[in-house]
């Protein structure tokens, strides 16, 4: 019976990093329960995001009547605060707290505010509508406190997460960021899986009062995780008594120092227009599969589900490759290809009213944006010097999100502006005027893949040239296949955003 017990542990060990790439990211110092533990913020994060992008948005657009313009500027509010992640990453890398914590007070502060917006958003909402009681309400009313709840959960959710993954990467050396990357997301992404499912389960029987249940159900749930997340993992280093330290460099002296950085600026800009091309769609999806294919909110609701099922699929891929040594902007161009023929997909769906198109789409765009947003991120990581590990993942979120927002906002304008043209398509494949918006910011989309493929391809080809001494394009643009040669600790031929 040893002998058996002790041939299964066996087993389990070596079958673990093969089927999960991020499992041998743990340490004796820093064994998986905590990794596991400190990603729950992932999980609080990815249930916020189901809420306002997957859930809320449908609900607004088609339950309570808002309109699609209305609803995008909305769900962009929570971006306002993108553009502060830089600066939140950066108080947190120099923040002197009595008890000795840097991330932690920063943790704590973001799921207060989190907390805050979704304990009113519920009737923010209703109030935003004109439903029941509010209908005599001040239109005005609804605007300000429906902004106020975006823009608390927007406030808590980058800075949760900004200096939670700044803390993961203050856990782990630098050869482990690739696992550790694919763990947090993948913890993010069984958040938006596990949330979708119960909140297209909870709302299947919409009604006001079971709105208010889920929303602030989920304002408890961010505490309790983010707590649980927090406890006992950064060390504390009290500076009383202390040495003096040298005053830390202003954020402005940070900043520079950090876009000083070879190609920064186009590492960046690949960052924005890729995000955006896979991110316009987001607030879209689930409203255009009720308002064109006519699919249920329950059905729907679970189509996040998918998106993050792919992306789940995505992650490990990418978490597999990039750990063997895999350039993470190559892998990047991979995601970008493979966003393609997803949205063209999902644009097919309309004419034909085939769901599984539109299903598959769905999949394809999730596992797509998973390689672009894991490698983009890795390299973020590889390359951060120790003392500004959260201005640079602060610089990429708030890029990343900058443009997520920017993209929503469009995304149900252009809806908006299209639809109200009422223009018709004639023949045998002629389809219902409201598919119009909805393929028009599809099509965008595509053409802003095209423009992150095509910036992506000079880092490619200085790569390529660095390793092999003479620049061939040619090799650069293969995608199949990957670099030969040990790279994940060689932050010199890495990349960076």
């Amino acid at each position: 019976m040893n002998r058996l017990g002790h041939k299964i542990m066996t087993s389990w060990v070596s079958l673990g990093p093969r089927f999960l790439p991020f499992a041998d990211v743990a340490t004796p110092d820093l064994p998986l329960s905590r990794l596991l533990r400190l990603s729950l913020f992932q999980v609080s994060v990815g249930m916020a995001l189901v809420l306002l992008v997957g859930t809320l948005n449908r609900v607004m657009i088609v339950e309570l009547d808002v309109p699609a313009s209305l609803v995008g500027i909305m769900l962009a509010l929570p971006l306002v605060f993108a553009p502060f992640r830089a600066l939140i990453g950066y108080k947190s890398d120099t923040h002197r707290c009595e008890l000795g914590w840097r991330r932690v007070p920063f943790i704590w502060n973001g799921t207060l505010m989190q907390f805050g917006g979704f304990a009113v958003m519920p009737f923010a909402l209703l109030v935003l509508a004109g439903k029941l009681e509010s209908a005599d309400a001040p239109l005005w009313i609804g605007h300000a406190s429906a902004a106020f709840a975006f823009l608390m959960v927007g406030a808590g959710v980058h800075t949760v997460q900004t200096a939670g993954l700044a803390l993961a990467t203050d856990l782990t050396p630098p050869e482990s960021h690739p696992k550790v990357v694919g763990l947090m997301y993948v913890m993010l992404l069984v958040g938006m899986i596990a949330s979708a499912l119960l909140f297209g389960a909870a709302l299947a029987d919409f009604s006001p009062g079971r709105l208010v249940q889920v929303v602030q159900g989920a304002a408890v749930l961010t505490v309790l995780f983010n707590i649980i997340a927090m406890w006992k993992q950064e060390t504390r280093n009290p500076p009383r008594g202390a040495a003096p330290r040298a005053p830390d460099p202003s954020f402005s002296e940070s900043w520079a120092s950090f876009c000083q950085g070879e190609d920064a600026v186009r590492r960046l800009v690949i960052v924005g227009v890729g995000t955006m091309a896979f991110g316009m769609a987001d607030i879209l999806l689930e409203p255009f599969g009720g308002e064109v294919l006519h699919l249920t909110v329950a059905v729907t609701t679970k189509l996040t589900a998918l998106l993050a099922l792919g992306g789940l699929l995505g992650f490990g891929f990418a978490s597999h490759v990039l750990g063997r040594g895999a350039d993470p902007y190559r892998i990047a161009q991979r995601g970008a290809w493979i966003g393609l023929p997803a949205f063209a997909l999902v644009i097919v769906a309309a004419p034909t009213g085939l769901t599984g198109l539109f299903l598959a789409g769905n999949f394809l765009i999730g596992f797509g944006g998973a390689l672009f947003g894991h490698a983009t991120l890795t390299a973020t990581m590889n390359r951060a010097p120790k003392h500004q590990a959260g201005l640079a993942l602060g610089a990429w979120g708030a890029v990343q999100a900058t443009a997520a927002g920017v993209g929503m906002a469009l995304s149900g304008v252009i809806r908006d502006l299209v639809n109200a043209a009422n223009w018709t398509i004639e023949g045998p494949w002629g389809f219902a005027s409201a598919a119009h918006g909805y393929i028009v910011v599809y099509l965008i989309e595509i053409a802003l893949l095209v423009v992150t493929i095509a910036a992506s391809v000079p880092l490619i080809r200085r790569l390529v040239a660095r390793r092999s001494g003479e620049l061939n394009p040619d090799t650069a643009l293969v995608l199949g296949g990957l670099p030969t040669g040990p790279q994940v600790g060689d932050t010199r031929g890495g990349s960076t955003s």
